[in-house]
């Protein structure tokens, strides 16, 4: 038989309100009654009835996290720093995957999940931002990544021109002239593939180096897109001395095969990436990559979203702060 607020009260020597109030963490409550309150709740292994308590208070001091797939090592880091922001100011994190669906998106912005939560954080990869808005209601959000952009919404942002363009200009302050580029199409501008190649065309116009569409190859941002990019330039006999993956399993993908090619890496070729993912630096060689400040986009972000949530700060101004980010230069391009 499960465990009641009765149970606790009886073996604290409480009444039922005194173990309410220390649930609700109400504050007028003596140091020592509330320590016998916590003590019975853990002899007894109570569980509190969230979903009870949020119907009696309007708040389930839940955020949720809508991110496309937790397999992705940026996005399972990236969780784990917003669960532990969350969890120092007294909120957990329910997290759903969409799967990069317009469908699955939309689900978590309006159904069931979204009335778990008091506000939502949200990466989009199908949705625009005016179904992002008409989808939404009426509880906060707050978006991550760059694949929408729009005045109309809260957002903690990379700075991925200038951080790829760091990058580029790192690999061409060490002498190579013919650097790859995997993850982004010639022509891309928006989301975060067309941001990190517009830094990194900015870092060649700026070394004056010209800009060579042969070198810019698409695939999909996992390992064995990179593998598979770097294999066709490799088999199309254009010639590079340096490659640039937009994020780091891609550059971890690429660096496979290139060894696998028998190429050296750096001292014919060098690799680079983007996130700064743990793996990077235990990859032989250890990965140069971009730390895009993910702990402070994670403690921003839920900052943001808590303050939304409580009221504070102005509710018509708009927030889209920026992160800082650090080069992380190691043995695949020092």
């Amino acid at each position: 038989m499960a465990v009641t607020m009765n149970d606790v009260a009886r073996a604290a020597g409480v009444s039922l309100k005194t173990v309410s109030n220390v649930i609700n963490d109400y504050e007028f409550i003596r140091p020592a009654t509330k320590q016998r309150v916590l003590d019975a709740i853990e002899e007894l292994g109570y569980e509190t009835n969230l979903t009870a308590r949020s119907l009696r208070s309007g708040k389930t001091s839940m955020l949720g996290l809508v991110l496309a797939d937790l397999s992705v090592p940026y996005y399972a880091e990236l969780a784990s720093d917003i669960m532990k922001a969350a969890w120092a100011r007294g909120y957990r994190v329910l997290v759903e995957q969409s799967g990069n669906e317009a469908d699955h998106e939309k689900s978590a912005l309006q159904g069931q999940f979204r009335s778990l939560t008091d506000g939502l954080l949200f990466i989009p990869l199908s949705l625009d931002a005016g179904q992002i808005i008409q989808a939404a209601g009426k509880k906060p959000l707050v978006l991550l990544g760059e694949f929408v952009q729009d005045p109309r919404l809260d957002m903690v942002l990379i700075q991925n021109h200038e951080a790829a363009a760091a990058v580029t200009a790192h690999l061409l302050a060490g002498g190579r002239r013919r650097i790859a580029v995997l993850g982004a199409r010639d022509g891309d501008t928006t989301g975060s593939n067309g941001l990190r190649l517009s830094g990194y065309k900015a870092a060649l116009a700026a070394a004056a180096v010209e800009y060579d569409p042969t070198l810019v190859i698409d695939c999909e941002w996992r390992r064995d897109g990179g593998a598979d990019a770097i294999a066709r330039l490799l088999d199309s006999g254009v010639g590079f001395d340096a490659v640039f993956g937009l994020n780091d399993v891609v550059a971890l993908g690429a660096l496979h095969e290139l060894l696998v090619r028998g190429k050296r890496v750096p001292d014919e070729i060098a690799v680079a990436g983007f996130d700064d993912i743990d793996e990077a630096r235990f990859a032989s060689p250890s990965l140069t990559t971009v730390e895009p400040g993910r702990a402070e986009i994670a403690e921003r972000a839920v900052e943001l979203l808590i303050n939304r949530i409580e009221g504070k700060g102005s509710a018509d101004k708009v927030e889209q702060p920026e992160a800082e980010f650090s080069l992380r230069v190691r043995q695949s391009a020092p």
